[in-house]
């Protein structure tokens, strides 16, 4: 990663442009092109350096649903659970941790019926019992990285 890319990832943590051609005004703002621009954020989805880029929505505002889900996963079976819960659509986010539950992972659905069939469907194909755990209350923590 060089400055050019750090510039890039701090500029795009906040203030997006609603534009026309609003990856043109960040590469003018970034003194480079918009090819430029497009080429270094996808060198970087490619390379992990980003692992997304995209806008964050807040799904029950348009109607839908979403979820914090925890699994017990046997060490040895971490690898294959892993794909059969990335197999599904609705798996926004999972996460490995270092605890008794060691999967983690967000559900966004459509509906808050969509959820539980997607955990149920979980269940169905790992074996193992998958714990949900809703929002009960939502707090906003503005979280900005420097690269």
């Amino acid at each position: 990663m060089d400055e050019t890319d750090r510039l890039i990832i701090n500029s795009l943590q906040g203030n997006f442009p609603i534009c026309d051609q609003p990856f043109l005004e960040v590469a003018q703002q970034l003194g480079i092109s918009e090819d430029e621009l497009l080429s270094r954020l996808q060198t970087m989805l490619d390379n992990r350096t980003l692992t997304r880029f995209g806008p964050m929505y807040d799904i029950q505002k348009l109607g839908g649903s979403f979820s914090l889900c925890a699994i017990r996963v046997p060490a040895e079976r971490f690898e294959e659970v892993t794909e059969i819960v990335n197999s599904f659509p609705e798996v926004a986010h999972n996460y490995e941790r270092d605890h008794e539950f060691n999967m983690w992972y967000v559900l966004a659905t459509e509906s808050p019926e969509q959820i539980t069939r997607t955990n149920q469907a979980i269940e169905a194909r790992t074996g193992l019992k998958v714990y949900n755990m809703p929002k009960i209350q939502e707090f906003f923590v503005g979280l900005h990285f420097q690269a």
